[in-house]
């Protein structure tokens, strides 16, 4: 049984910069949790940031890939350059990944680190963009399929066909 990488936020740990949890309630998600197969990170955390922090955007560029070819940075709303805690929280999450097996991941839509479709454009004015956010982008460099909450039904089909492939494999 393959495991999925979720972030934490979605699964009720109060880790989003405001100090809150935004948990997911899919059947799918809940499902994936009573077996056992989800492993949470929080790549902010993990690189050091605190439960409760200012909001932070990536400036400077298009989202996560701009901040990896090094054409932007991520701030808080304090105009604080935080781009290594994002760097080191989306290689750590790379990591624990990786350690795991983990081939899929269900990442929080809309954030700087995690951001699957979109985030926002750095100027805090709720503009979104379309591009994936630092730890998105590195999970998918990585070989890892990125999902957003609203896609669990989508990850669903790949852990699925993920997991046929184990099972066939370990028949042979």
């Amino acid at each position: 049984m393959n495991r999925i990488l979720v972030s934490a936020c979605l699964i009720g740990h109060p880790v989003r910069y405001n100090g809150v949890s935004v948990e997911c309630h899919h059947p799918i998600l809940q499902k994936w949790l009573a077996e056992g197969r989800v492993v949470p990170v929080c790549p902010e955390v993990a690189g050091g940031m605190p439960n409760a922090r200012l909001p932070a955007e990536i400036a400077g560029g298009h989202g996560g890939v701009a901040v990896w070819q090094d054409n932007a940075r991520v701030i808080d709303s304090s105009k604080k350059d935080i781009t290594a805690e994002f760097v080191a929280g989306a290689r750590l999450a790379a990591k624990l990944a990786i350690e795991n097996g983990i081939r899929v991941a269900i990442l929080k839509e809309g954030s700087p680190s995690c951001g699957v479709n979109y985030t926002y454009d750095g100027t805090f004015s709720h503009r979104r963009i379309s591009a994936a956010g630092v730890t998105a982008e590195y999970l998918r460099r990585s070989g890892i399929q990125i999902f957003s909450e609203t896609q669990i039904d989508e990850a669903n089909l790949v852990l699925d066909r993920l997991d046929g492939e184990s099972s066939g494999e370990s028949s042979k």
